[in-house]
């Protein structure tokens, strides 16, 4: 017996020492690649970093020998599938970090004509679409509206270092559904095993049965396509706004688009894809507990909290960017527990996924204490590095 708790403790101490080894070397691998990015990213203006990290992905995703370079790194820096491996929202996930929309959104078109051209030109109009999957892993493509969108004019992007804040009025900037599924369908065999895609109603859009119209007809367009990705999210939130002018948060609204939505998915792909749905930050108790009720309803499995949330511009408080990073974190936070706490009384079988300043264990955790079953990410990268969400599933994970 002794001998036998001797070799317990001595094994145990070994997977210890090697969990902490290879979080070591994670947080190496991670700064030497920050090092490299950091320039680009801290050189200029928020604005001009993004610009330029989108320059460089777009010609990166071409790079055969990067990309598997990128996916040997990946393989060796996240915990073992076998440890992290979860179930959400209808998907398999290798681990529970995934990377937010609006990292891998595509370019602004003026038209579709316009965007297609772009596709038949063999332009990589979606910078990102081949290297982050092969990086990170799970990555949720968009928001992609039915039509081009070229976005907000000046600057509109911002970062608060100090805060390990971003602010951005990107304005949906996107080209189109149709664009995007034609040009992920001329790269259909290098596509990631895992990805999902983000369908966001056309903003200034009112009418309930064209919203509906428009937001099937973007589905669609990447079903028929052939692209089929592991989720499909449809964003309710209102972008860079805290409150709902269009009211596409409101109970009735939801289950009305949602119905519709899972009843075409179930009928077009067999319901072979789940439909997860993005809310917005700081509503009610009571909007967050009607939504989950009416997600439940309507066979919704999954729900992220949050968005971005609004808040005055540096350049012009008359005008609201959305905030992310830790600054949204609390907000998150008290969605995660609404939605849960709902969840919990009525037994509804929607996972929650969290995304609103995960940047490190201290943050996941909160998110998971709070009632998540996992969590996106997007300002780490800006913050804490290329292979953030690695360093933050090892650190966590170690003793």
């Amino acid at each position: 017996m002794r001998t036998g708790a001797c070799w317990s403790k001595r094994a145990t101490e070994k997977t210890s020492m090697r969990r902490q080894a290879l979080a070591a070397s994670i947080t190496a691998a991670n700064a030497a690649l920050y090092q490299l990015t950091r320039p680009m990213i801290y050189a200029g203006s928020a604005q001009a970093a993004h610009e330029n990290v989108l320059r460089v992905l777009k010609r990166v995703d071409g790079n055969a020998w990067l990309q598997r370079s990128f996916r040997a790194l990946q393989a060796v820096s996240f915990p073992p599938e076998a440890t992290s491996r979860v179930s959400v929202g209808g998907v398999d996930l290798p681990h529970p970090l995934i990377l937010a929309a609006g990292f891998v959104k595509g370019r602004g078109f003026n038209s579709e004509a316009e965007a297609l051209a772009a596709v038949r030109a063999g332009e990589n109009i979606i910078p990102g679409w081949r290297t982050m999957p092969a990086l990170v892993g799970a990555v949720e493509f968009g928001s992609f509206t039915r039509h081009p969108r070229i976005g907000n004019a000046g600057t509109v992007i911002w970062r608060h270092t100090e805060r390990r804040t971003t602010q951005n009025r990107v304005g949906l900037k996107n080209p189109g559904a149709v664009a995007a599924a034609s040009f992920l369908y001329q790269h259909l065999p290098d596509l990631p095993s895992l990805f999902g895609v983000n369908i966001a109603p056309t903003p200034a859009v009112d009418d309930p049965a064209q919203i509906k119209t428009d937001v099937i007809d973007s589905i669609r367009a990447f079903i028929a396509r052939g692209v089929r990705p592991a989720w499909f999210t449809l964003n309710l939130s209102c972008p860079n706004t805290e409150d709902d002018p269009g009211g596409h948060q409101t109970t009735d609204h939801a289950r009305d688009l949602c119905g519709t939505v899972v009843d075409f998915l179930r009928e077009y792909v067999a319901g072979s894809i789940p439909l997860w749905v993005k809310v917005s930050p700081c509503l009610s108790a009571a909007q967050y507990h009607g939504l989950m009720a009416a997600f439940a309803e309507t066979g919704v499995q999954a729900v992220i909290a949050t968005n971005t949330l609004g808040a005055p511009s540096p350049d012009d408080p008359t005008i609201n960017a959305g905030i992310g990073g830790a600054d949204l974190h609390a907000h998150a936070l008290q969605a995660v527990r609404y939605l849960h706490e709902t969840r919990t009384a009525h037994r509804h079988p929607v996972d929650i996924i969290a995304c609103g300043g995960v940047q490190d264990p201290i943050s996941y955790h909160a998110f998971k204490s709070a009632g998540a079953d996992a969590a996106q990410y997007w300002s780490a990268l800006v913050f804490k590095g290329p292979l953030a969400a690695a360093r933050i599933l090892q650190e966590d994970i170690t003793p």
